[in-house]
Parts: C-alpha cells; structure tokens; sequence
C-alpha cells in the first residue's frame, strides 16, 4: 500500500512537470511539509540536455531529505534514493518535442500579451499631442550621435558630408506597462501611430535615411514610458567657409539641429551627457584633421518665437602636403628655370624669350588646375597671391631681357647683305661663309666709325702723329682712331647711375653712343651689367618674399570661436 502511494506521487509530480506554466517553481505536498523545486534552467534553457535537468531535480530533492532528517519514522534513506532515481529516470523518458512544443506556446501566449498590452496602450492615445500636454512643463528630448565616417569636404559648394547614428531619448508616461518585461523593441510601423519630435537640421541641404534592406530605424520602449528612437543617417550640411589662408585656413563646421514647429516652451533638446558626439575608433578625413568638436545648447529667435537648439562645431585644419607638392614646389621651380635665360648669351633672342614665354604658359596651366575646385569668391587667396608672385618673377624675366635687347644689345645681331654683296664677299674670302660674315661686319663697323667722326671731329691735321703728316697719307685711319678714344673717354666719365637713368629713361642719343662704342671696341659679345645685376637680385628678392609669406600665412591662425548667431550666417 504504502508503495502505491509512494507511485501515485511521482506520476502527480511528472504531470506537474509537463504542465507547467511557466511559474518558475513546482511544489512536492508530503507528510513532513511543502519542498519547492525550481525550474529555472527548465523555463530559460530549452535545448538543455534532460540530464542535466534530471540532476537539478535530484539536488532538490536531496535537499528535501537533508531537511527532513528528524522524519525518519515516515522516510527512509532507501526511500530517499528510490526517490531520487526515479524522478531522474522518467525524466529521461520524457518527450523533448512535447517540452518544445509547451514551450512555444508559452511564447505564443506572451507575445498575445505584448499585442494585447500594445492595443490597450493605445487605445486613447492621441499622437498629436506631445506628451507633457498641459502639464505646465516642456517635453525634453536628449540626444547623441556616433559618427561613422565624416567626408568629402568641397570648397566649391561649401558643404561636408557625414555618416552616423543619430538617436533621440524622451519620455511619454501614456506608454507605461506592467508585465514581466523590461522594454519591447518595436517595428517602425508603430512610429506612425505615437508622437514623435519633428527634429529637422538647420543647416541641412540633403540627409536621408538608409534604406537597404530596410529602413534603418529602431524604436524601443521601457516600462516607465522611456522611448528610444534611433536611424542611420547620411547628412549633407552647409559649411561657410573663409578661404583668404587658402591653402593653410583652418575651417569651422556647424551642424545645427531642432524642432522645426514646437518652440522651447513645449520642446526641450540637450545634449545627453559628456560624450554625446563621438566617433568610431580609426575614423580619419582625407584633407583635414579633426582639432576639436564642441557641442553647447543655445536658444534661436524666430518670427514664431524662441526656440530650442543644439549645435555642434567640427574644427578642421587642411593639409598642405598636397598643395606643396602639387602646386607650391612646381611654381618655385618654373621661376627658377625662368632665371636660367640671365645665363644664356643676350644673342641668343628666340631662346632667352622662348624659355620666358614657356615658363609663364606653365604658370598659367598650373593656376588654372589649382582654381577649379575653389569657388569663385571676391578675395584673393593665399594660394592666388603666390601665383601672382611667381607670375611676377617670369614676367619681370621678360621684360628684363627687353631692356637688355633694346639698350645694350647694338652694334651686333643679323646683317642684312644684299645677294651681289654676298657674292663679292664669298669670292674675298675664298667661298668661307663665316668668314664673308666677319668681314661683313668689320666693314660696317668701319664705316659707322668714319659717320661718327666725320660728324663729330673736324678733320684737322694737327690732331694726327707726326708720320703721317705727308700729303700722300690717308687721313682715314686717323679719324678712326680718334673717335675711338673719344667714346672711351666718353664711357669713363659717365658714372654708373646715369648710364642705368639713360636706359630707363630710352635716351635715344645715349643709345646710338652705346652703338658707336660696342662697334669700335669690338665687345659686341660682352654680358649685359643688367643680367649680372639680375643674377643676384631675382634670387635674392624671391627668397625674402618666399620667407615674409610663409611667416606671415602658416604662423597667423585665427582661433576658433562661437558665433553668436550661427543660423543667420548659414543663409548666406
């Protein structure tokens, strides 16, 4: 009898077993008192093995028998092992699908509750009304974003670019539930029926939401009403930029967000603690550095009102490496190439001016490419002022060879022979074309000192040496070499200063003196004092112009400020 009873119990604790809902414990009635079994791992871990379950059943009862020590007149330790064995034994037999299958319909019945809970929530919900609706107080939403990636930052539209994860923290008690869960992640469908902030960028020109595969939103909601509502977005934002420090500027931008119809006595933004902007680990930009990003609250005057407003400043410091290496060393090369033609021979005309022409088309070339991707603003830039420097230096490269052609380049260059001229002088000299050319400049030369000192000296005959005083001398000679020491005479007593003042000023006289005196002297050939002048002040004057740019543009960085009214200057 006493074994029939001892039967009907286990089978009565097995039902108990299979049947449970869920409660977290079953209850073993005997003689001696109420054991509670918990089954915890039976509830949370449905791919457990029955094994290990069976041994958590064996522990209790074991623990059962040590508290009923005192009883032993109604259980025995046979008894107490009997016991044991047998509940681990038929749970091993149980059927692992039938627990499954209890199990999903356990899940089956919460989620009814979650639906049920849901439909309840908003059964008088009215989602055009925020949720301190006449309560005397704003709605507070807080905010933080993570930024994934930051990028392109164009000078030509003044905009940037950014990736990131924007969420937004608010409470509405009209959606407080009791039940055994803490939140509930919602489908985006449920944003439709409840109240949400109409945040909106301010200095936005085209954010959207990612779509693929799905709309990237998530909405969850807590036991209190505490909603969580969070996207993926891709901003697109205005920049103002201040481009005069081109290609060493260093550059603010804003990103400005807010309610686009409730003003600050219905809707509240804050930033949600100390590190509401971040970024993921490893995130760099192309062309900038990330100095800093401050973050603040401020309150923005609008015709509708005040309204509330959060702003944060990404400082950004541009790389001149590439600048350097595409456009700066380029340009200081050209110009020193520029400087090449001051050692070249002023009879070499078409190289000394081909060499210039060259230089300042390169120049042009290289200003054009580098003004594509700036806009075109009412300032020069830094980068706009060094090209006009280095236009500068090969324009004055030009111009100082003109100078050198027009005033000491005489006396020398192409003779212009007729062809029965030609052919005299090739029969002279033999049939040596060089040679017919050296004759027939000694013979122009000759004839220019004769003008010049027939219109200069009277042909006296006290001015010739004593052997040449008969009458059967030509007095030809003579002249010649008197107006030869006449022009040196000439050229010692002008000072330097003068002569450079005569050039400038393109005294003709003076020139057609220069002529006669490169002719007689035979220093047709000879280099120009302003090439040597040139040498040593082009080099010099560009590399103190170099230094005092440089001093002034990469060492004069403004620091960052806050602009008082930041929206007014977005709208320009």
């Amino acid at each position: 009898m006493r074994t029939n009873m001892l039967t009907a119990s286990f089978v009565l604790i097995l039902f108990c077993i299979l049947e449970a809902e869920a409660k977290g414990a079953i209850y073993l009635t005997t003689k001696n008192g109420t054991i509670p079994i918990m089954l915890t791992s039976l509830n949370v871990r449905t791919d457990s093995t029955p094994q290990h379950t069976a041994k958590i059943l064996s522990a209790a009862t074991k623990n059962h028998s040590q508290n009923a020590r005192k009883h032993r007149d109604y259980w025995g330790d046979s008894e107490e092992m009997l016991l044991s064995n047998y509940v681990n034994s038929s749970y091993e037999n149980v059927d692992t699908s039938r627990w499954r299958n209890n199990k999903r319909s356990i899940n089956d019945v919460v989620s009814k509750n979650i639906t049920l809970v849901l439909e309840n929530l908003l059964k008088n919900y009215e989602n055009s009304q925020l949720p301190t609706h006449g309560k005397g107080y704003p709605t507070v939403v807080q905010t933080n974003i993570l930024i994934r990636s930051m990028g392109p930052v164009s000078e030509l539209d003044m905009d940037y670019s950014m990736d990131c994860y924007f969420r937004q923290y608010w409470r509405d008690t009209r959606l407080s539930f009791l039940g055994p869960i803490r939140s509930l992640s919602l489908s985006i469908k449920m944003l439709e029926r409840i109240w949400r902030p109409d945040t909106y960028f301010y200095n936005g020109k085209h954010s959207y939401v990612h779509t693929i595969t799905v709309p990237n939103k998530l909405l969850r909601i807590s036991q209190h009403g505490d909603i969580l509502y969070s996207m993926r977005l891709t901003i697109k934002a205005k920049c103002p930029m201040e481009l005069r420090n081109f290609p060493m500027d260093r550059q603010s931008c804003p990103l400005i967000l807010g309610s686009y119809a409730y003003s600050n006595q219905q809707l509240v933004y804050q930033w949600q603690n100390s590190e509401s902007v971040n970024f993921v680990p490893g995130m760099t930009l192309s062309q900038f550095d990330l100095i800093s990003f401050p973050y603040r609250n401020f309150t923005f005057t609008r015709r509708e009102g005040d309204f509330s407003v959060l702003q944060v400043s990404f400082n950004l410091q541009r790389h001149t490496g590439y600048f350097l290496i595409q456009v700066y060393v380029p340009c200081i090369l050209i110009v020193v190439l520029s400087w090449v033609s001051f050692w070249i021979h002023r009879e070499a005309t078409s190289d000394r001016v081909g060499l210039g022409i060259t230089t300042v088309l390169t120049l042009s070339t290289i200003s054009l490419d580098s003004r594509t991707d700036l806009p075109k603003v009412r300032y020069a830039t830094a980068l706009d002022w060094f090209l006009l420097m280095s236009f500068f230096y090969c324009i004055a490269t030009l111009l100082e060879f003109a100078g050198v052609h027009y005033f000491t380049k005489v006396g020398s260059g192409e003779i212009v022979i007729d062809d029965s001229e030609w052919e005299e002088l090739i029969e002279e000299v033999g049939g040596d074309a060089f040679a017919a050319r050296q004759l027939a400049v000694r013979r122009r030369s000759s004839v220019r000192s004769a003008a010049n000192y027939s219109f200069t000296v009277p042909p006296t005959s006290n001015n010739c040496p004593e052997d040449n005083t008969s009458q059967d001398a030509p007095e030809q000679p003579c002249a010649v070499r008197l107006t030869m020491e006449r022009t040196t005479q000439t050229e010692t007593r002008v000072p330097r200063w003068r002569q450079l003042l005569y050039c400038l000023a393109g005294d003709d006289r003076y020139r057609r003196q220069r002529q006669v005196e490169a002719g007689n002297r035979g220093h047709i050939n000879s280099v120009s004092h302003i090439d040597r002048a040139a040498r040593v002040m082009f080099p010099a004057s560009f590399a103190l112009l170099n230094l005092f740019y440089w001093m002034v543009y990469a060492f004069s960085n403004d620091d960052f400020a806050w602009s008082d009214n930041p929206i007014n200057t977005l709208s320009h």
